[in-house]
This record gives structure tokens, C-alpha cells and sequence, in this order.
């Protein structure tokens, strides 16, 4: 992303099936980041909603969508310039 966007290095994309799962998801990236030693978020928005929520870590933005938003905004779409990488058991492999 840094080549294209100069606000962070990474986006993670990913959605949930309701706004429960949303909400369960951001709790889990959070834990994750500070089990990892790294950063709280900077901001978070969109929470309350549910629908598409905005998690900014500085060098790594992660978006949760609902299914239904994800399709409509096809971020992964919007940035098909940039390489993507795919998470697998924890390890992060450049995906073809």
C-alpha cells in the first residue's frame, strides 16, 4: 500500500455475517495486536454501527464489513493495483 497510499503500509479486509460477529472480530484484532506487542489502535469508527468499521493502527489500517457492505464498497477491488498477501496459520505468505 505504501507505494500507492501514503497513510499506512498495509489494509486487512475482512467481514462478518452479523453485527454481533463484527463486533467480535475488532475485539479479537485488538487482543491480537497488543498479545503480538503491538500499537492500540490510533481510531477506531464505525462501531456502533456495524456495517463497516475502520480500525487505524498507523502502519496497518484493518477494515471489518458486514458481507453486504464488503460487496458493495469492493475495497480489494478499488486497490487491485497493489499486491496482495494472504494470511494462513498465523504466517503471512505473498499470494500469487
Amino acid at each position: 500500500m505504501a507505494e500507492v497510499l501514503s497513510v499506512c503500509d498495509f489494509f486487512v479486509i475482512t467481514s462478518g455475517a452479523n453485527p454481533r460477529q463484527i463486533k467480535a472480530i475488532c475485539e479479537q484484532v485488538t487482543e491480537g495486536v497488543r498479545a503480538a506487542g503491538g500499537p492500540k489502535p490510533l481510531s477506531v469508527e464505525g462501531l456502533d454501527a456495524r456495517s463497516w468499521v475502520l480500525m487505524d493502527f498507523g502502519d496497518f489500517v484493518v477494515h471489518v464489513f458486514s458481507e453486504r457492505d464488503r460487496e458493495y464498497y469492493q475495497l480489494e477491488r478499488l486497490w487491485g493495483d497493489c499486491p496482495r498477501l494472504s494470511w494462513e496459520l498465523g504466517l503471512v505468505a505473498e499470494a500469487g
